[in-house]
């Protein structure tokens, strides 16, 4: 899998604005994700914003080397703070070319550095519309981060090792559908989904 070096900065700008916008009302709220309410989706973006930020830096250790399924995330004190400053400093150590060089880890999954950033840029594709979807706000991903998403869910679909998806089944949508439409079926989202 081939990618150019893009900008994670207006993509991370737009999660940041979704979780502006939830209320605390919604933060019990269902998303499209599975076993994760809108207040666990927040701490799951919290997480893997330190974890591929310092993955871009190449400061591995504890927030690198832990996979996300060892425990179910949750959104600590301060997040309407912390969680937009996360944000910020993960797009920032991506706009280093020294983060797309050579080999990362995330996850405890060592990673080409470029195929590092399309994984993050698929995460805050596709966890942004989970976010938007749960609390009804509208979503129009940033175009680049869509287009590294759509790579990197269509490498990984193409893979027979992952049994035709990552997160999951993948869930047919016609080939003219949206951009976004495919990247969510990719994922093993149904884009129609609503809370």
């Amino acid at each position: 899998m081939s990618v150019e070096m893009f900008d994670l900065g207006p993509q991370a700008l737009i999660v940041a604005r979704l979780a502006e916008g939830v209320m605390d009302g919604q933060l019990d709220n269902e998303t499209p994700c599975p076993r994760y309410p809108v207040h666990t989706m927040l701490g799951h973006l919290a997480g893997l914003s330190v974890a591929f930020r310092d993955a871009g830096r190449k400061d591995l250790g504890p927030t690198t080397d832990t996979s996300p399924d060892t425990s179910l995330p949750d959104i600590a004190a301060g997040w309407r703070e912390t969680l937009p400053k996360a944000l910020d400093e993960l797009a920032g150590a991506w706009r280093d070319p020294a983060a797309w060089a050579g080999e990362t880890r995330a996850g405890g999954v060592p990673l080409p550095g470029a195929v590092a950033a399309a994984v993050v840029a698929d995460e805050l594709v596709v966890h942004g519309w989970d976010l938007a979807r749960a609390t009804g706000q509208a979503y129009e991903p940033d175009p680049v981060a869509l287009q590294a998403s759509y790579g990197f869910l269509v490498a990984a679909a193409e893979d027979p090792s992952r049994g035709g998806g990552i997160f999951g089944p993948v869930v047919p949508v016609p080939d003219d559908a949206p951009l976004l439409d495919r990247v969510l079926g990719l994922s093993g989202r149904d884009p129609g989904w609503k809370a």
